[in-house]
């Protein structure tokens, strides 16, 4: 799968903003703190264009991804309110593929991005806001106020980002079913027993400076840059295709569930603000 250009430019990033630093750390942050940092088609190729930016840099050699502190929020998921979309130059709106609903493209940059990437979650973190996390970073930290919600079943979707093969990887099969079927809220120190996917769960003012002393390990003078690349390119090569299909099953099971009454249910139930009554079609 190639990787294309995206014609959009850093100066213009609405949803994220993005800094570089000379010691080679890159941080991205979500700022919408108007809707928790949720996450929509644009901030998916603004994120894109950002491990763009940084496979062409020969400085830029860590990525750290976080939640902008107005928030209170890391990212609260998936944004699928298209009236942004009538804010954006012709030539960005045709680099939104809302049909790629399990995000293949920004799934796989990720996974093919020889750099490391440090996600530092600073609060919630629902739907795509840890799914595209935990495929996407390399090493995770979590405050300990900060929790996990898996909650496609409670919109009567299924997950994304590659999850129908990453989470059975690290937790097995029952453990995931029961994950994804039930949609439970995951607090840090749940997250981090269970193995998923975990690195470390700190206080919430120790989080931001222990990720930077983490990101300043994997570079030089401490890191060795290249071997890290390497490392990271062999362990991704085997399992690249798998996930690229597994990916184009999860868009096929969302076009499916979209169109779903179950689907349309669990939205309605949630603009009044009451349980959904489903009927498993």
């Amino acid at each position: 799968m190639k990787n294309s250009v995206s014609k959009l430019k850093i100066e213009d990033f609405r949803d994220i903003t993005y800094e570089k630093e000379e010691n080679g750390i890159c941080t991205l942050t979500f700022n919408r703190p108007e809707r928790k940092n949720a996450l929509s088609f644009l901030t998916f190729l603004e994120i894109y264009t950002v491990l763009d930016d940084m496979e062409k840099d020969r400085n830029a050699k860590v990525l750290i991804m976080t939640g902008c502190k107005e928030a209170n929020a890391y990212s609260s998921g998936g944004y699928f309110n298209l009236k942004f979309l009538d804010e954006i130059p012709p030539e960005i709106k045709k680099e939104l593929n809302i049909m790629d609903i399990a995000q293949k493209k920004l799934c796989m940059k990720f996974w093919n991005f020889t750099k490391p990437v440090i996600a530092a979650i600073n609060g919630l973190a629902v739907g795509a806001g840890i799914t595209m996390s935990l495929v996407g970073a390399d090493l995770i930290y979590m405050s300990e106020d900060a929790w996990l919600g898996f909650y496609f079943v409670k919109r009567a979707a299924i997950p994304e980002f590659g999850m129908n093969f990453i989470l059975p990887f690290y937790l097995g099969f029952q453990k995931t079913k029961e994950i994804i079927y039930f949609g439970d809220k995951i607090t840090a120190k749940q997250a981090y027993e269970m193995g998923l996917g975990i690195n470390k769960v700190l206080p919430p003012d120790e989080l931001m400076p222990y990720t930077r002393d983490i990101a300043l390990r994997l570079i030089p003078p401490k890191g060795p840059s290249l071997s890290i690349k390497l490392m990271k390119k062999t362990m991704h090569s085997y399992f690249k295709d798998i996930l690229e299909r597994t990916l184009d099953l999860e868009n096929r099971g969302l076009r499916k569930a979209m169109t779903s009454y179950d689907l349309k249910e669990s939205m309605q139930a949630l603009k009044e603000k009451r349980d959904p009554v489903f009927e498993g079609h």
